[in-house]
């Protein structure tokens, strides 16, 4: 029998996809191009802290959370000389529309409008007390074409679940680095985590170093018994704090919104490279 998986969690293997368009499809990267932000770094961090406003390193730090403070700081303020905010923004809903419009192109439109329809309904049922970025993604303005309103409200989506899992991953005590040793003694290389997170050598051995020290890995850096355990409570926790949203939904319609998800889902992920860094796992069912 296969392992029952939270309807929060099934949701999310599908809208994840969606969103990471921005990030790996060339219609993005140009996108950002255009406005000044050359680079996946000056993409991601510029496109992805845009909603926040013309902050500092400080509080994107905090946010992104299993980012080293590093890069980020080498990103932030000077992005903003770049591009404005502003740019950002108007630059990442360009090249995600694109991308989508692209992907989907043999998808029926009223399915796209049905996805979008339902994933925005459900973006304004959502409680984000405790999370910043769910909330400044959630307040701005809904694009008016279905390609851009599912990329905005699968954004908004990830970044409440995403907030909502930096919350159970504090609460378990891990720092940002331990939590990718965590989730590389699991199932991830970390030659695809490391570098893109900017954690040096010595940092990651380090935050090795105090896992095997509390028992989560082995020296070897497999996963314990107990780390297994204790990561399998914390992502229960990220799926209850995602899970309010859908509580009062009948089950048909969940069924609805993952039926009209699934093909789009499908595309998208596609379109990702085989090895990267979103944190989906590798196949899934929903």
């Amino acid at each position: 029998m296969a392992d029952l998986v939270h309807p929060a969690r099934a949701l999310w293997w599908l809208f994840e996809p969606v969103h990471a368009v921005t990030y790996f499809t060339p219609e993005g990267l140009a996108a950002f191009e255009e406005v000044g932000l050359r680079g996946v770094a000056r993409s991601y961090f510029g496109g992805r802290a845009a909603p926040l406003g013309a902050v500092d390193a400080p509080p994107v730090i905090a946010a992104f959370f299993n980012f080293a403070p590093a890069p980020i700081e080498r990103a932030l303020p000077a992005i903003w000389k770049l591009a404005s905010p502003e740019a950002a923004l108007s630059a990442r809903i360009n090249g995600a529309s694109a991308a989508l419009e692209r992907l989907l192109e043999h998808v029926d439109p009223a399915q796209i409008e049905l996805a979008a329809d339902l994933l925005a309904d459900a973006v304004t049922r959502l409680d984000c007390a405790g999370r910043v970025l769910a909330a400044a993604n959630a307040a701005l303005p809904s694009p008016s074409d279905p390609h851009g309103r599912l990329w905005q409200a699968a954004t908004v989506m990830r970044e409440h679940r995403g907030d909502g899992h930096v919350a159970a991953l504090v609460a378990a005590g891990l720092d940002g680095c331990e939590a990718l040793v965590v989730r590389c003694a699991l199932d991830v290389r970390r030659e695809a985590l490391q570098p893109v997170r900017g954690w040096t050598d010595a940092e990651w051995d380090a935050a090795t170093a105090r896992l095997v020290e509390r028992g989560w890995i082995t020296e070897r850096g497999t996963i314990t018994e107990c780390g297994r355990i204790r990561h399998q409570a914390l992502e229960a926790a990220t799926d209850l704090a995602a899970a309010r949203v859908w509580e009062h939904h009948p089950r048909a319609e969940l069924d609805r919104l993952a039926a009209a998800l699934k093909p789009i889902s499908a595309l998208c992920r596609a379109a990702l490279p085989p090895i990267n860094p979103i944190g989906l796992p590798a196949t899934t069912t929903a």
